[in-house]
């Protein structure tokens, strides 16, 4: 048994000659909250869609519960308990949080014919659905339309339909990108709350955010693993303070 719910070894993208992301050893142990953070370039993005699937490496292997995992497509990783949200919200805009929620659990379901089933079957979802909106503070919003919502409730959507695949991990993609004060505590605290019995990996460029979260934060540069350790060793390591957080402080 180990503690590392997802490793990756030599993993490696190479864009027509351009080295994105370069020999990443990543160690990510079980029911942490794991960080990726660095200056924009560092390859941070396509080091999350390597790891979800969305980019095949170039070389290396991807590991997830000791399963390689490296040729799957994005579907069987989701499958398997791994799931992620994005940058920009993906929601079906027109329908209501709930309606949202519930296509999500059905597509957990794997019936592809349950959207044309009646409503009275679909409706066996709703009280699941009901659940995961409570738990990311959307109790009241329940039958407003996704394109209605505040920009910081629409994330909070996104992360409940993420949930509605039941993963063992998630991977955030910048979950207060664009976000104000309040709305940064609303998902800070959201996260907090669906940490349990799950583990979180997360690129955020909020320092703030990634120093009240994060268990272990690994820091990329240039497509390499420049630091890793918790927030005080790399916020005081000079070539993180050269290369991340000085530019952010400037």
């Amino acid at each position: 048994m180990t503690d590392t719910i997802l490793e990756t070894t030599g993993l490696t993208r190479e864009f027509q000659g351009f080295v994105a992301v370069n020999e990443i050893a990543l160690k990510v142990r079980t029911g942490t909250i794991h960080a990726l953070i660095g200056p924009n370039g560092a390859g941070k993005t396509t080091c999350f869609n390597l790891l979800t699937k969305f980019l095949q490496p170039t070389r290396g292997t991807i590991y997830f519960k000791g399963r390689d995992i490296t040729g799957l497509k994005p579907a069987q990783v989701a499958r398997l308990g791994l799931a992620r949200s994005f940058q920009i919200s993906a929601v079906f805009p027109h329908l209501t949080a709930l309606e949202n929620v519930r296509i999500a659990l059905q597509r957990a379901r794997g019936a592809s014919f349950d959207f044309w089933r009646s409503e009275r079957v679909l409706q066996a979802y709703d009280n699941r659905a009901r659940e995961l909106l409570f738990d990311v503070g959307l109790t009241g919003y329940t039958d407003i339309q996704a394109v209605l919502l505040p920009y910081g409730r629409k994330r909070a959507l996104e992360i409940a339909t993420t949930l509605a695949l039941d993963p063992e991990m998630l991977l955030l993609d910048e979950p207060t990108a664009g976000m104000a004060g309040e709305d940064v505590e609303r998902v800070v605290q959201l996260i907090r709350r669906i940490r349990e019995g799950r583990t979180i990996l997360m690129v955020e460029h909020n320092l703030s955010v990634v120093e009240g979260l994060c268990d272990t934060i690994t820091v990329l540069n240039r497509g390499r693993v420049l630091a890793e350790g918790d927030y005080a060793s790399v916020s005081a390591n000079p070539q993180v303070i050269a290369a991340y957080l000085g530019s952010e402080h400037a």
